[in-house]
Formats: structure tokens, C-alpha cells, sequence
């Protein structure tokens, strides 16, 4: 099995990927794709927008499924 940084250098820009963290108190993960990584940084879109974050606070990261598709409000005719 490889490691997070494995991972991260192998996949191709455009994955959509989630990525933990190393924060003060705890760990946080970034959702979303994977648009440039370098030894020292990786950047990910999210919906919230481009987070960039340092290798060295990676400790975990792997690929994930396409987003749900929205659902329907119930009683709205589509």
C-alpha cells in the first residue's frame, strides 16, 4: 500500500481527491481536485476554493468518487 506522498505525486491533475492534515489541535481534510503539487506543496479546489498545503502536514490522502448528484426538492416539478 503506498503512502500519502506516493499517492499525491502519482495522481493525475484533475483527481478528485481528499487530503488530511496536521492542524494545531487535530487534523482538517480539503475535498476536492487536484490541481499542482510540488515536494514541498500540494493545491487543491475545493468548493470553497484553491487550498494549498504543505507536504510536511499531510498524513493521509486518497482518491474519491465523483460528487452525488444534487437531489430534487420534493414538490418542485422538474
Amino acid at each position: 500500500m503506498s503512502g500519502p506522498f506516493t499517492f499525491l505525486a502519482d495522481a493525475p491533475l484533475g483527481t478528485r481527491v481528499v487530503v488530511r492534515t496536521r492542524i494545531p489541535g487535530g487534523y482538517t481534510d480539503a475535498l476536492g481536485f487536484l490541481r499542482s503539487r510540488s515536494a514541498a506543496f500540494v493545491s487543491v479546489q475545493t468548493k470553497r476554493g484553491l487550498v494549498t498545503l504543505a507536504m510536511v502536514d499531510v498524513v493521509a490522502a486518497k482518491e474519491v468518487p465523483p460528487a452525488p448528484e444534487p437531489r430534487r426538492r420534493r414538490g418542485i416539478p422538474g
